[in-house]
C-alpha cells in the first residue's frame, strides 16, 4: 500500500452518531471487515439496535457529545478496551435546524452548534492524545457540503459545518510530520433521519409546509444511501485523502464553490428545481 494509505479493516475504530444514518453504516461496514468498534450516541434505543447488527467486538456508550468531560471519560474507556492501536476516530454526530436568520431562535442555533461543532471539538480533544501517543491513526470529522457553500435557511448549520472544516484543516497542519492525520468529510444529500429530527418552528420559505412535508421533500432529492456514504468515507480514509466528498451532489457543490463563489445559488436553484420535479414524477436520479 502507499505510505499515506491507512488501512481500516480489522483495526479498532470509534464512531459517534452511531444510532442511525452514516454512523450506523460505518459501524456495520467496519464490523463486517473485522474491526472492533466503539459506538456512541445519545439515542440509547437506536444505539442498541445498531449493536445488535454488528458481528464483531463492540463497546457501547450512551453519550452526549456536548459534554466534554464525558467525552474524556469515554476516551479513557475506549483506551482501556483496546487491545491494539486505535485506527480511526469518526466524529460524526449531527443535527439540523431550518430557519431564516430573521426568524432564528437562539436556543435552537445554540443546540445545533454545541452538537455539530463543540461535539466534534470535544471528541477530537478527547481522542487525539491517544492517537498522538501511539503515533498513528486518523481523526475523521463530518462537515457537510453546507461547509463548502452557504445555503438559505441553514445559517446555523452552515456556520457549524464551516467551523468543523476550518478546525479540522488547522488540526491537519498541526499534525504534519506525525503519524496522525485529520480528515474532513463533506456529505451531500444522504438518506438519513436528520431532516425528520431537525428543529423547525415554521416553514422558513413561507409556503406553509409541515415538518413532515419538508422532511419528505429533502429525502426525495437525496442521492446517496448511508451504506454507500460509509463505503466512500472508508475508501477515502484508506487512500489517505484529506478531504472526502460524498455523493455526486457533493462534487457539484465543490465545483460551484470554485467557479461561481458568489453566484452559485442561481445555478443551484435551477438544479434543485429539476431534481424536485424528477422526484415528484418518480424518475430515478
Amino acid at each position: 500500500m502507499p505510505r499515506t494509505a491507512r488501512p481500516l479493516s480489522g483495526r479498532p475504530a470509534m464512531i459517534t452518531g452511531a444510532a442511525s444514518g452514516i454512523g450506523r453504516s460505518l459501524a456495520q461496514l467496519l464490523s463486517r471487515r473485522g474491526s472492533p468498534v466503539a459506538i456512541a450516541d445519545i439515542d440509547e434505543v437506536g444505539l442498541k439496535q445498531t449493536a445488535a447488527t454488528l458481528t464483531g467486538p463492540v463497546l457501547i456508550r450512551v453519550l452526549d457529545v456536548r459534554d466534554a468531560a464525558d467525552q474524556l471519560a469515554f476516551a479513557a474507556e475506549v483506551e482501556d478496551w483496546l487491545t491494539e492501536p486505535l485506527a480511526a476516530v469518526f466524529n460524526n454526530a449531527g443535527v439540523a435546524v431550518s430557519s431564516s436568520v430573521l426568524d432564528a431562535v437562539p436556543e435552537d442555533d445554540e443546540w445545533l452548534r454545541q452538537i455539530n461543532f463543540d461535539g466534534v471539538v470535544n471528541g477530537t480533544r478527547a481522542f487525539l492524545p491517544i492517537l498522538v501517543e501511539q503515533d498513528q491513526g486518523v481523526i475523521v470529522n463530518t462537515s457537510s457540503v453546507f461547509g463548502l457553500l452557504g445555503m438559505p435557511n441553514q445559517s446555523a448549520y452552515c456556520a457549524a459545518k464551516f467551523a468543523v472544516r476550518g478546525f479540522t484543516d488547522a488540526l491537519r497542519q498541526e499534525l504534519r510530520g506525525t503519524g496522525v492525520s485529520a480528515v474532513n468529510v463533506h456529505p451531500g444529500g444522504i438518506t438519513t433521519n436528520i431532516a425528520r429530527n431537525a428543529r423547525m418552528r415554521k416553514d422558513p420559505e413561507g409556503l406553509g409546509r409541515s415538518h413532515e412535508q419538508m422532511a419528505a421533500e429533502f429525502e426525495a432529492i437525496t442521492l446517496t444511501s448511508p451504506d454507500k456514504a460509509a463505503e466512500i468515507i472508508c475508501r477515502g480514509v484508506e487512500r489517505g485523502k484529506s478531504r472526502i466528498l460524498v455523493g455526486p451532489d457533493a462534487y457539484v457543490f465543490d465545483a460551484l464553490a470554485r467557479i461561481a463563489p458568489t453566484h452559485y445559488y442561481d445555478i443551484f436553484a435551477v438544479l434543485e428545481r429539476q431534481l424536485r420535479a424528477r422526484a415528484k414524477a418518480g424518475v430515478t436520479v
